[in-house]
């Protein structure tokens, strides 16, 4: 294999580390201020949450959460639990592509439709891996194939970080969405990709999952109508009773009668994720993103926490 050096680091635009905080990681003019009542309900749900797996070995070091209270549009607050730190992201990183597809199509890059619009839908409502491969080629022009000698495999790398520069022109930090997601594996030049120096794998953080719902709920995403076509694809019927959809399997399962779901959630052998919009019969909205590590078939834990958090949410004023 040729491992290229100087200009592969110069190609990798990758997302820099910065900020500790939720407020830090992210816009301040586009984001709701933090709460120090609603963070003592994420904190409270989480500990929570902790205590009822403890057995299991559940630690903190295992969960990140970040929330967002919108219940008074004008006064939306936010609040994390180890919101800012880098987590494989499993399928919620097809919400990343979703928002920036919209954004080329915008800019007159490319047009969503024929396969385009059908690799859309489907990484989105069915969380096609196949289908995000397609979404990502297209996005970066690139494709998937043989290694690759420095010089080529510099230039593809620059190409296929297109959407993190997309990403990191916005403001936002700790996250890398320049990888397809595999069944099985990658082969070729996406493990080349993926291998060097550990750099490439996805990475997201809860705050910027979280930010992109609330942009995306709230018609910031790209244009007001582009986030409502993006609504439209994670709006999930979980009160429907249809064979195992997996979204039934996170924060859905925390939710009451006649709430309002819209999801991208993911799965691993190690990680469980969901990045979910809610709306309650009696007016509370809410982001809330959960990723867990290292227990995905504990399915209590996700929704534990949604279910905690829900209830203080009606104390977190």
């Amino acid at each position: 294999m040729n491992r290229p050096l100087s200009s592969l680091k110069a190609a990798l635009a990758v997302c820099v580390l910065v900020g500790s905080s939720f407020a830090q990681n992210v816009a301040p003019d586009r984001f709701p201020v933090p709460s120090e009542k609603l963070k003592a309900t994420v904190d409270n749900a989480v500990a929570e949450t902790l205590r009822e797996f403890s057995a299991k070995g559940l630690t903190e070091k295992d969960v990140a959460v970040s929330v967002i209270d919108l219940s008074d549009p004008s006064k939306a607050v936010s609040a994390g639990f180890r919101g800012n730190i880098p987590i494989y992201p499993a399928s919620v990183v097809k919400m990343f592509y979703m928002a920036a597809i919209h954004r080329w199509d915008a800019d007159g890059k490319l047009k969503i439709e024929g396969e385009v619009e059908r690799g859309l839908r489907d990484m989105i409502t069915v969380s096609s891996n196949d289908a995000t491969g397609y979404i990502l080629d297209v996005l970066t022009a690139t494709a998937s194939g043989a290694e690759l000698p420095e010089k080529e495999f510099a230039e593809w790398a620059f190409k296929r970080n297109s959407v993190n520069r997309y990403y990191s022109s916005l403001g936002y930090r700790n996250i890398n969405v320049n990888q397809k997601t595999f069944c099985e594996d990658a082969y070729g030049i996406e493990q080349q990709f993926r291998n060097y120096r550990g750099e490439n794998r996805n990475m997201l953080t809860t705050d910027a999952a979280a930010r992109l719902m609330y942009e995306i709920a709230t018609g910031r995403a790209v244009s007001a109508e582009r986030s409502r076509k993006m609504m439209e694809l994670m709006a999930r019927d979980w009160e429907k009773p249809v064979k195992s959809p997996e979204y039934k399997e996170f924060i859905s399962h925390a939710l009451s009668t006649g709430m309002k779901l819209w999801s991208k959630e993911g799965w691993t052998s190690k990680t469980r994720h969901d990045a979910a919009y809610i709306e309650a019969p009696d007016g509370r909205k809410a982001v809330i993103v959960i990723f867990t590590e290292n227990f995905a078939g504990e399915i209590g834990i996700v929704p534990g926490i949604a279910r905690r958090v829900l209830e203080g949410i009606r104390l977190a004023k």
